[in-house]
């Protein structure tokens, strides 16, 4: 097995030359430019060369890259990746400062910085600028995130990719410092920015509140990724924006011409939707390595309980787990019943972080062996930290398989590679969801879970409807996915005949048209824009649309022979070069033609250490063990043993929170929906077997009475979490109904009168 080993580097054994990140953040409605400047300083004797192996976001597309040494600045060019190496080495060989920027060929959310030649004492300032899409959250927050910690990734047996060399150490020990503020700008008022990070108030910058800008507070520690969450007033609307191409660029040209991103929330007809009886078959599959353990998994073990009780009657599920080997609970998927769930929740009960390393692949290549079943659409759900070298390998056999099912992924945790979990759901026609420090993984989940409850929309087509003379060139690959209320995002080449162009521009609209199949049943969603460009957009546009032309060009190359290949990796280096947006083929150059005289001595090589989750492992040595998965290679226990079967381990996790009365609720629901009357349930309630049963209006089933108490406490004191128990409600609702029961208003006056409420019965769905 090869796993990335990586020693703990201290300032006193090998001084480190970055010193400090600065970082500025435009967000522009759901767009946001970063810009980030890294400071180096040389404090040896002698010169050096600085490597920085460093996490950006999977879908970001980084479009300028230069080089400050005092008052001269040089700005990179994007070159093919090759030419750009040899022309760095060149530049060392020669004594010349030189500074390369690559994405890795594994992952595109892993960069690598080169800062060469830097003489003693001299310093340099990195100038690195990207933008991205921002995602909507289940709550219809936008989420961004900077990413500050970047786990080593594990090497699966038998990959035929080079592992990612990184320097790691706990976040805490990191010996860089941050800054960071951000400025929003949106047509609709900015209502509040959330953060896992402690923030300094947010400071509005017009009545309107249309903009604002919010730093992190004094004293933040780079320990772990930055997460905001934007939430605008009437997020969900649809919009367009024109962008004028770029003036020295040639017409015809993607950067020459105008560009369009549109952003649609189709709005499904609830007639059709309430005729669509729930079904599917739900293949879940669990994250088992050693990374996942403590709280990551009891997490992920509370989630499956709701997932589990959530599911509706009917429908078919099974549960696979991994690490080095991958097990399952059922050999194929089984009908949900009773039996079936309580069997599930035992095996659920009884897992451990103890698999060792994290081979997806395998269980992935399983799970779609097995034939569908017919008229159970497939669900695959994905739950891991994402720390994987073979990711692009992952992604391709999701997306041979998209036409059978939809993978629905859930990056957990601090470093889970983002390139890997929207990957996953992009290919898969699915949803992607982030759990990161305190966020609960439950709402998440379930947001996905009613997703993958809507029918699956078929027949998707786009058609544009715009003035005579105007050709339309779409660059995002097309549409196979849509859901409820959810953005789906579409870029576009706008050609025009130069004459034309003030004429069309200045005035005119355009359309456009998504046309879908939901069920059986013709719908569509349009959106009437105009082809007026925005203003101040710079060309933020531009180069998220040529990153997602990349990104498929990229795709494609992975699934075509030796002849094609070479064909579209000439095109995305084409692409890449003159959008100057970064692609795995190509990497930004800068070299320092002007210092003079030439840099005497041998380089010495300083790898910069990036930070790692805070739940690892250490020894007497404080060398750092991979997660679990290295440890369990090394000394063969796994990581929730190393506190007693090895005496040199230290054994850093966070601690686990208590269970508490919701998820013992939860737990003692019936798969059919119902509760039944039993001291657990009047202990989740908070009450004695005495009280419940005394309480209970004469004639009323047991049943029938403890299903009404749970109903009640969930709306009387859980309204808050409503989006995790919603489903369940819905079901326990649907059975009270199915058994015709009379005394409903008693039950629901009593129930209250017990627990202290005044939940009305419309509420509860009857």
């Amino acid at each position: 097995m090869m796993v990335n080993c990586c020693g703990l580097l201290t300032a006193s054994k090998e001084p480190v030359p970055l010193k400090s990140i600065e970082v500025e953040v435009e967000v522009r409605d759901h767009v946001a430019t970063v810009v980030s400047t890294l400071n180096y300083e040389n404090k040896e004797d002698k010169p050096i060369e600085a490597v920085f192996v460093f996490p950006l976001p999977g879908d970001a597309a980084v479009c300028h890259f230069s080089a400050k040494i005092g008052q001269k600045e040089i700005v990179a060019e994007v070159k093919e990746k090759q030419k750009a190496r040899e022309e760095y080495d060149d530049a060392l060989s020669s004594g010349q400062q030189a500074f390369l920027l690559e994405e890795s060929e594994q992952s595109p959310d892993i960069f690598s910085l080169s800062v060469g030649s830097l003489p003693p004492g001299e310093s340099a300032s990195i100038r690195l600028e990207y933008v991205t899409e921002l995602a909507v959250q289940a709550d219809e927050g936008l989420r961004f995130c900077l990413p500050a910690v970047l786990n080593p990734r594990y090497q699966p047996q038998g990959s035929e990719a080079a592992s990612v060399q990184v320097t790691s150490v706990p976040a805490s020990l990191v010996p860089y410092n941050l800054s960071f503020s951000v400025r929003v700008s949106s047509p609709r008022p900015v209502s509040k920015v959330e953060s896992s990070c402690s923030l300094d108030p947010l400071q509005y910058l017009n009545t309107e509140q249309t903009q604002a800008t919010v730093k992190l507070a004094a004293g933040h520690k780079f320990d772990r990724d930055v997460e905001l969450l934007i939430y605008y007033k009437d997020a969900h609307q649809p919009t367009a924006v024109v962008e004028a191409g770029q003036a020295s660029a040639k017409p015809g040209t993607l950067m020459g011409d105008p560009v369009v991103m549109l952003s649609l929330y189709p709005e499904f007809p609830q007639a059709v939707m309430s005729s669509v009886a729930p079904c599917g078959e739900f293949v879940l599959l669990l994250d088992r390595s050693g990374s996942m353990s403590g709280a990551c998994m009891e997490s992920a073990k509370d989630t499956l309980l709701l997932l589990l009780k959530s599911l509706p009657m009917g429908c078919y599920f099974n549960i696979y787990s991994f690490g080095s080997s991958h097990e399952h609970i059922f050999p194929k998927s089984v009908e949900y019943s009773q039996e079936t769930m309580e069997e599930a929740l035992k095996k659920v009960g009884e897992m451990t972080a103890n698999l060792g390393g994290t081979e997806i692949l395998r269980p992935l290549k399983d799970i779609y062996s097995q034939p569908c079943i017919p008229n159970q659409p497939r669900q695959l759900f994905v739950f891991t930290d994402g720390e994987v070298g073979n990711t692009k390998e992952v992604i391709n056999l999701v997306k041979r398989n998209s036409g059978s099912h939809r993978c629905f992924s859930f990056g957990i945790g601090e470093g889970a590679s983002s390139a890997l979990i929207n990957g996953l759901a992009k290919e898969g026609g699915g949803h992607a969801q982030f759990i990161t420090g305190t966020d609960r993984m439950q709402p998440k989940v379930m947001q996905s879970l009613r997703f993958a409850l809507q029918p699956a929309v078929a027949d998707i087509s786009v058609k544009w409807d715009v003035p005579k003379g105007v050709a339309v060139t779409v660059l995002s690959p097309p549409i196979t996915a849509l859901f409820q209320g959810q953005r789906s995002l579409i870029y576009a080449q706008l050609t025009v005949k130069s004459h034309l162009i003030s004429r069309i521009f200045r005035a005119a609209e355009g359309c456009v048209t998504v046309k879908y199949s939901l069920a059986g049943h013709p719908s569509k969603s349009q959106l009437n824009f105009s082809l007026k460009p925005a203003e101040d957009t710079g060309l933020t546009v531009h180069r998220l649309a040529a990153r997602t032309l990349i990104r498929s060009l990229e795709m494609e190359e992975t699934r075509r022979t030796r002849q094609q290949n070479e064909g579209v990796k000439k095109k995305v280096v084409e692409h890449s070069v003159q959008s100057g947006v970064s692609s795995v083929f190509t990497a930004f150059i800068a070299v320092n033609k002007g210092t003079g005289k030439a840099i005497q001595g041998p380089l010495v090589r300083r790898n910069v250490p990036t930070g790692l989750r805070e739940c690892a492992l250490f020894d007497d040595n404080m060398s750092y063990y991979n997660s679990a998965d290295d440890c369990e290679d090394i000394h063969g226990f796994s990581y929730g043993e190393c506190e007693e079967a090895y005496d040199g381990i230290t054994v850093i996790r966070p601690a686990q929170p208590p269970r508490d009365p919701f998820l013992q609720l939860v737990s003692l629901q019936k798969a059919s929906g119902c509760w039944e009357r039993d001291p657990a349930l009047a202990a989740a309630l908070g009450k004695t077997s005495e009280e419940v049963e005394n309480t209970k209006p004469s004639g009323v089933n047991q049943e029938v009475w403890a299903t009404f108490l749970a109903l009640i406490w969930l709306h009387g004191s859980k309204m808050e979490a409503q989006d995790e128990w919603e489903l369940l409600a819905m079901k326990a609702a649907s059975w009270l109904r199915a058994q015709n029961a009379p005394y409903a208003t008693e039950c629901v006056e009593a129930g209250n009168a017990l627990l202290g409420f005044n939940v009305q019965k419309d509420a509860l769905g009857l």
